[in-house]
């Protein structure tokens, strides 16, 4: 594997993530937040320029007296981002500032299994590797699974949508055919990442990402940290349980929250209304296409059918009946709401904000935001890429 430059001391990890961060930054800018001399900064970013890190960006404008230098990250720096969720995969390829420069999805069901699924995933790369003329300069990769991961080792741990990934080697496998430094994580926690790099979340140390998609999960975040948990489960809400006796989850239990307000559960109560008869608008969907998902609920709300707003606002309730909870367990700055079934929009949102602020305890909800991702499809890839980012700008 070829490994890719990395600081050499905690002032040079330092400067390469405000980079990151901030964008370009004049030399008289970096001086403050590192605390360095100006003479001590100059050898740190020679260095780094040395290191294939960092280069020069010009000339700062001018403030009444000697113009002062501009640095950046090196145009070159290249991370892989990949988002596989239960049924589809994301890639994409950023600069050093996480900005990026191609993207490619495809639908793809991660019951497959892991052979056949990273074989789609490297060939997603490979194709924006060679639009974007990557070749062999890809300085790190970071993915994002939908099930718990041990991160120090990279493997997917009872992931329960996800038969055949158990103890699978993940990053091994990604770094035996991608020659760089590869990290592995849980979906949501690179969707909390993401939202900490560029979105609601940017200035807020202790917040929730809870992602509504097929399954439900949450990415707990902790003074500015990913918190994962002794085995990587943190954040599992899913399955946690909220009824006795109820529909079977994936996991095998009933009852789940996951088996009332998931993706798969509203598109399986979809159909049976459907079939039923309670709700014309899903018929006539289903007779023209076939099949239904949560696009077709969302459409059917969005024309007012009764059945479809009652299904999103039940989905609602349960949702916010445990985040209010975990509201007032943990007292988060923010909660941020993504994943597929945000499209449903103001509806669940409403009802999920009028279920946590009624049962948290009022102190915790007191300055609480409530409020929906606006990085729709690029929050998890971003993510990822500030997950393998802060591996690259740290200290080896």
């Amino acid at each position: 594997m070829r490994i890719a430059a990395r600081p050499e001391n905690a002032h040079q990890e330092r400067i390469l993530r405000l980079l990151r961060d901030r964008g370009p930054q004049s030399r008289s800018d970096l001086g403050h937040p590192t605390q360095l001399s100006r003479s001590k900064l100059a050898v740190e970013l020679d260095r780094l320029a040395e290191l294939g890190l960092v280069e020069a960006g010009g000339l700062a404008a001018s403030s009444g007296g000697r113009r002062s230098a501009i640095a950046r990250l090196a145009s070159g720096l290249r991370f892989a981002a990949v988002d596989i969720g239960a049924t589809s995969i994301d890639v994409a390829i950023t600069d050093g500032e996480l900005r990026v420069l191609g993207q490619l999805s495809e639908p793809c069901d991660i019951r497959q299994g892991p052979a056949a699924v990273l074989e789609r995933v490297l060939d997603l790369l490979g194709k924006l590797r060679a639009e974007h003329a990557v070749g062999g300069r890809l300085h790190g990769a970071g993915l994002g699974v939908p099930g718990p991961v041990s991160f120090r080792d990279g493997m997917p741990v009872s992931p329960p949508i996800m038969p055949g990934w158990h103890r699978f080697p993940v990053r091994e496998a990604l770094v035996q055919d991608l020659g760089c430094p590869v990290l592995v994580d849980n979906d949501v926690n690179i969707m909390a990442l993401g939202e900490m790099h560029a979105g609601s979340a940017h200035s807020v140390e202790d917040f929730l990402l809870v992602k509504v998609g097929t399954g439900v999960g949450c990415g707990i975040v902790v003074g500015g940290g990913i918190y994962r948990g002794v085995s990587g489960s943190a954040g599992d809400i899913g399955h946690i349980r909220i009824a006795e006796d109820g529909p079977v989850c994936a996991c095998g239990n009933t009852g789940c929250l996951e088996a009332y307000a998931g993706g798969a559960a509203l598109a399986r109560e979809a159909l049976a209304s459907a079939r039923a008869g309670r709700s014309a608008f899903l018929a006539e969907r289903l007779a023209r296409n076939g099949t239904l998902g949560a696009a077709d609920l969302a459409d059917a709300a969005a024309a007012g059918d009764p059945v479809a707003v009652a299904m999103i606002r039940e989905a609602g309730e349960h949702l916010g009946s445990v985040l209010a909870g975990l509201v007032s367990f943990f007292n988060p700055g923010l909660v941020v709401l993504a994943g597929g079934l945000t499209g449903f929009g103001h509806p669940l949102l409403a009802e999920i904000r009028s279920v946590v602020y009624r049962r948290s305890l009022p102190l915790a909800t007191g300055n609480l935001p409530l409020v929906l991702s606006e990085l729709a499809g690029v929050g998890g890839l971003i993510g990822a890429a500030r997950l393998i980012s802060d591996h690259v700008f740290s200290v080896a």
